[in-house]
C-alpha cells in the first residue's frame, strides 16, 4: 500500500477525564479530528482558562518512582489533551455514558471471589466446595492471604444480612495454622510474610509423587542474587515484594530522562521453557486468570494500593459500522471477510501506513479531511471500495487514534482501566512491571490481541526515530491521554489528579511499548500452579469415594491392558527415549533419545529434515513442539526449552510436532 506523506498533521483524539484537549505539534484548527458517525454529545466540560493552565505544564508531583519527564515531552500531552477536547467541541452527537455501578457492602468482595474462581466457597454450592479446596492448596501465603481477607469481608457481609444459604467459616476454608505473632495484612502496611508454607502444609505437598513446584520459594529467595535487571518470574511477585526490598532501582529515577535511561530487564532463560498468551490451552487459561486476579490483587495488598475492579453497566451501543461499535461485534463483523481473523481489519489496514514522516501520531491530520475520511470509511470499508491510496499518513494516525477513543468501552477495559492507571503509584520500577504483566494477562482476549498489535506499531514507528523524529518519550506522551482516559467516565475524579495522571500515566505507556515482550509472558510460578492444580484435581478424582467401585470393576481390564502396552512401549520407547507424534509431516513418529543439550527446536527441525513428496512442506516457523496431558492440558514449546529437563517436570505428557492453533 503506497501511503501519500502528506505535510497536514495527523489527528489524535483521545478523550481525557478533564476534558482538556491538546493539539499536536504545530498545528491549527486541522487538527480537529471528528466523526459525526460514531461521534457521541460531550461529557465533559471545562472552561477554556483551565485548558489554557494544562498547556503551562503546572507541577505535578515527581515521585521516586517516576521517571521525570522533560517539560517539552510533557508539551505533548498537554497538546494532545487540548486536541481531543477541541474535537469533542465540535462534535454534536449526543454520547453514551457509561455508568460504574457503585458495589454495596461486600458486593465488590464477593464478584473478586466470583472473577478468581471461588464463588462455590459461597451461596448453594457452598456445602462442596471440593474443587475451591484443590485450588487454594496451590497458592502461595500471600495469595491466600489476599483471598482469606475478601472471604472474612464477605463472610461479615453475609452474616449481617442473614442470608438463608451456609456461610461457612473462613478457619474451614484455608485450614491454615498461622503463628498467632502473625499479622494478616489489612492492606494498609505491608506486613513481613514469609514464603515458606507452614511445615504441616510443606510435609503434605511433599507426599505427592505426582507433581511438585521443585524448589522451596524460602530457598530460591534466600539464594539467588537477582540482578536489578533481572525479573524473577520463578517465585510469586507478591512474595518477592514481601520479602526482598530493592531500594537499587531508584538510583535510576530522578535527573533528566531519555529513552536510553529505562532499564534494560530482562528474563533470565528457562531450562523447561518460557510460556508465552497463547501458548497454553483455554482450560489451562482459565486458571492463569483466576491466579492472576489472586496475584495481582495479593501485590497490590503487599504494597498497600487499593485494587477495584470496576464495572459497567450495559449502555446501548451501534451494531455495525467501524467507529463507536464494541470489539467484539467488529471482529464478528470482520470474520466473516476473513476468517480467524483477532485483529480488526480497519487496524490492519491504517497500521500499513509509511513509519518515516516527521511527527507522526503528534502532529494532527486536517480536521476537514479526517472527518471525510471517516464517513467514507464508514460507507465504503466492507464494500472494498475505499481508495486507501489518497490518505496521507498523518491522517491515517488520526484514524488510528480516533479508532482507539471511539471504542465503546476502553482497550484496557471498564474492570482495569483504574488498575492499569494505578500502577504508576507503586514503589519501583520491577513491581510496576511485574504488576503490568499480571494485567495484561486478565484482559478479555480481544482486548489484549488488539493492545498487542498497537504496541508492536508502536515500537515500528519508534524504530524510525531518526526520520520521523519521534521517541519513546514523544510516543508514550501522545499516545497515554488515547489509551488511559476514556470519555464514557464522568470528569470529576480524575479532573482533580489530571496533573499527577499525566506523568504517571505517560510513565506507564512507556513501560508498555518498552518491555511489551515481558508483559506477553505467562510467570513461570503461575505455570507451576496450573500443573499443580492439574496434578492435585487428578489426585482427587482417582480417590473418589464415589468412583471406588468402578474402578474395581474396571481395575482387571485396565491392568491388562497397561501390561500390554508396557511390554510394547517397552520393546519400541527405551527409557530416557520419548516417542514424538507429527501427524501434519512427512515422517509422522519418531523416537528421540533426550540429552542434557537437546532442545525443542532440535526435534522439530529433525522431523522437518525428513521430506517426502506426498506430503505438502511445512517450514519450521509455521510448526511447534506441543507439550500434551500429564499435569497440564496442552502447551506450545519455544524453541529453546531442554526436553529433558521438561520431561523431568512432566513424564507422563505426550508430544506432538503440530501448526499452531490446530
Amino acid at each position: 500500500m503506497n501511503w501519500l506523506s502528506g505535510s497536514q498533521g495527523v489527528v489524535l483524539t483521545a478523550y481525557h477525564p478533564s476534558g482538556t484537549n491538546v493539539a499536536a505539534g504545530n498545528q491549527t484548527k486541522e487538527g480537529e479530528e471528528t466523526c459525526p458517525a460514531s461521534r457521541r454529545s460531550g461529557q465533559y466540560t471545562m472552561h477554556h482558562e483551565n485548558s489554557k493552565k494544562a498547556t503551562e505544564r503546572p507541577a505535578f508531583d515527581r515521585s521516586s518512582s517516576q521517571d521525570s519527564l522533560d517539560e517539552l515531552s510533557m508539551d505533548d500531552y498537554w497538546k494532545e489533551l487540548e486536541n481531543i477536547h477541541e474535537t469533542r467541541k465540535n462534535s454534536h452527537e449526543e454520547e453514551e455514558v457509561v455508568v460504574v455501578k457503585e458495589p454495596d457492602e461486600g458486593e465488590l468482595e464477593e464478584e473478586w471471589l466470583k472473577e478468581a474462581g471461588l464463588s462455590n466457597l459461597f451461596g448453594e454450592s457452598a456445602e462442596d466446595p471440593v474443587e475451591s479446596m484443590v485450588f487454594l492448596s496451590t497458592l502461595t501465603r500471600t495469595q491466600k492471604a489476599a483471598v482469606q481477607k475478601r472471604v472474612e469481608t464477605v463472610t461479615q457481609t453475609m452474616r449481617k444480612k442473614n442470608k438463608q444459604h451456609q456461610v461457612p467459616d473462613v478457619r474451614d476454608i484455608f485450614r491454615i495454622q498461622n503463628d498467632p505473632k502473625e499479622k494478616v495484612s489489612d492492606g494498609n502496611e505491608p506486613p513481613s510474610v514469609k514464603t515458606s508454607i507452614n511445615k504441616n502444609e510443606t510435609e503434605e505437598e511433599g507426599k505427592d509423587p505426582e507433581f511438585s513446584l521443585g524448589i522451596c520459594e524460602k530457598n530460591l529467595l534466600e539464594d539467588v542474587t537477582v540482578s536489578e535487571t533481572d525479573i524473577n518470574l520463578e517465585i510469586s511477585f507478591a512474595e518477592q515484594a514481601a520479602n526482598i526490598k530493592d531500594d537499587s532501582i531508584d538510583k535510576l529515577c530522578g535527573g533528566k530522562e531519555d529513552d536510553t535511561l529505562l532499564p534494560n530487564f530482562r528474563l533470565p532463560k528457562d531450562k523447561t521453557g518460557t510460556t508465552k498468551i497463547g501458548d497454553l490451552a483455554p482450560q489451562d487459561m482459565k486458571k492463569v486468570y483466576s491466579l492472576a486476579l489472586i496475584e495481582l490483587t495479593a501485590l497490590y495488598d503487599i504494597l498497600g494500593t487499593e485494587f477495584k475492579q470496576q464495572k459497567a453497566l450495559k449502555i446501548k451501543t451501534k451494531d455495525s459500522g467501524l467507529f463507536g461499535v464494541p470489539l467484539s461485534v467488529l471482529l464478528e463483523q470482520d470474520q466473516k471477510k476473513v476468517p480467524g481473523t483477532k485483529i480488526p481489519l480497519i487496524l490492519q489496514k491504517i497500521e500499513e501506513a509509511r513509519l518515516d514522516t516527521e511527527g507522526l501520531l503528534r502532529i494532527p491530520g486536517v480536521a476537514a479531511r479526517v472527518k471525510s475520511l471517516c464517513q467514507e470509511l464508514e460507507a465504503k470499508f466492507y464494500e472494498g471500495t475505499f481508495n486507501w491510496e489518497t490518505v496521507k499518513q498523518h491522517d491515517a494516525a488520526s484514524l488510528l487514534k480516533l479508532f482507539i477513543r471511539e471504542l465503546p468501552q476502553p482497550l484496557l477495559t471498564v474492570e482495569y482501566l483504574k488498575a492499569f492507571q494505578d500502577v504508576q503509584y507503586l514503589p519501583t520500577r520491577k513491581q510496576q512491571l511485574q504488576a503490568l504483566n499480571l494485567l495484561v494477562l486478565l484482559l478479555p482476549e480481544a482486548n489484549r490481541d488488539m493492545l498487542k498489535v498497537l504496541l508492536e506499531f508502536l515500537q515500528r514507528i519508534i524504530d524510525y526515530r531518526d526520520k520521523n523524529k519521534m521517541t519513546l518519550n514523544n510516543i508514550a506522551m501522545v499516545m497515554a491521554p488515547n489509551l488511559f482516559t476514556f470519555h464514557g467516565f464522568g470528569s470529576k475524579s480524575i479532573e482533580q489528579n489530571e496533573f499527577v495522571m499525566a506523568a504517571g500515566t505517560a510513565n506507564v505507556m512507556r513501560f508498555m511499548i518498552k518491555y511489551q515482550k515481558l508483559l506477553w509472558t505467562i510467570p513461570k510460578f503461575i505455570v507451576n500452579q496450573v500443573r499443580k492444580q492439574n496434578a492435585e484435581s487428578q489426585r482427587k478424582e482417582r480417590k473418589d469415594k464415589a468412583m471406588k467401585k468402578l474402578l474395581k470393576k474396571m481395575a482387571y481390564d485396565r491392568e491388562k491392558h497397561e501390561k500390554q502396552d508396557k511390554n510394547s512401549n517397552d520393546a519400541d520407547v527405551p527409557q530416557g527415549v520419548i516417542r514424538v507424534q507429527a501427524p501434519h509431516l512427512s515422517k509422522v513418529s519418531m523416537a528421540i533419545q533426550l540429552t542434557e543439550e537437546l532442545k525443542a527446536s532440535d526435534i522439530v527441525a529433525r522431523f522437518l529434515s525428513q521430506k517426502s513428496g506426498v506430503v505438502p512442506t511445512l517450514q519450521k516457523e509455521e510448526v511447534f513442539l506441543y507439550e500434551i496431558g500429564g499435569n497440564i492440558g496442552e502447551r506450545c514449546l519455544d524453541d529453546d526449552t531442554y526436553m529433558k529437563d521438561l520431561y523431568q517436570l512432566n513424564p507422563n505428557a505426550e508430544w506432538v510436532i503440530k501448526p499452531k492453533n490446530i
